[in-house]
């Protein structure tokens, strides 16, 4: 669905189910952003080169700064006195709604940027209609984030390059990232009964017209890269509703530490 000419719609004329279809999306967005943002937290310190270093550490703050705006404007849609502070930090693992991607450890670095790489191009694509929404509250963090999204997207599609088509050792390694990863791409494009029901109503694109683009993407590099997509693979799901692998409950008890340790604290 073209989004780009639909009149703005205001918060205050939204209907209750309207909002409470909006307030879950908003938080699956967040959830993912957050998720992926401080598992790539994680390399701050332990990247294989200084320079990479920082950019992994400046694309989870942009990830994080993504995800405040996100929690902020889920807070505001529930208008129950929880901030952004209650729905990152004090939430079950069943409560978060971040595809099955975002979560997977990171591994080596090859791990790392194949997981960045599946990502960025569906989050790319998603930002760049998202922008254009009726709903100016997702139309307006999409447009800020649509920026920082363009350099992430560049960055891993030239790691991927850089790492299949460089040495035997790290095109073996890549590919066999890719072997691991791809089984969970498949969950970025499969609409939950939320999406479809935002799609119909003209809030967020409609997610089977965003994966021919993202497919022509990754192909493209793919191929450049030398790397072979891995066929009939079994697409994994759950995670937008609900259910994760370990790994998520592991990350939580590690985000959320603090903040369940000291209850109320603030920066």
């Amino acid at each position: 669905m073209d989004l780009q000419h639909t009149p703005t719609v205001h918060l205050q004329n939204y209907s209750p189910e309207l909002r409470a279809q909006l307030l879950d999306y908003t938080l699956q967005l967040a959830d993912t952003s957050l998720i992926l943002g401080h598992r790539l937290s994680e390399w701050c310190g332990h990247g294989p080169i200084l320079e990479q270093d920082l950019a992994m550490a400046n694309i989870a703050l942009d990830l994080i700064g993504e995800t405040r705006s996100l929690y902020q404007y889920a807070a505001e849609l529930e208008s129950q006195g929880r901030t952004e502070d209650d729905l990152a930090y004090l939430r079950e693992a069943v409560e978060y709604k971040n595809p099955l991607l975002v979560e997977q450890p990171n591994g080596d670095f090859g791990d790392t940027v194949m997981r960045q790489f599946i990502f960025d191009g569906f989050h790319f694509f998603l930002l760049k209609d998202l922008q254009n929404s009726p709903d100016s509250g997702l139309a307006g963090i999409a447009a800020k984030s649509f920026k920082e999204a363009s350099y992430h997207i560049k960055w891993s599609s030239e790691w991927i390059i850089r790492l299949g088509d460089g040495t035997e050792e790290s095109k073996r390694r890549i590919q066999k990232s890719l072997e691991n990863l791809w089984m969970y791409s498949g969950e970025l494009f499969s609409m939950t009964h939320t999406e479809e029901q935002l799609s119909q109503a003209g809030l967020i694109p409609d997610y089977r017209t965003l994966q021919p683009q993202w497919e022509a993407h990754v192909g493209k590099v793919f191929a450049e890269a030398t790397l072979e997509v891995p066929q009939n693979v079994f697409m994994q799901k759950g995670g937008k509703t609900g259910r994760h692998t370990e790994h998520l409950g592991y990350l939580l008890t590690e985000l959320q530490y603090l903040q369940r340790a000291y209850p109320g604290l603030e920066w």
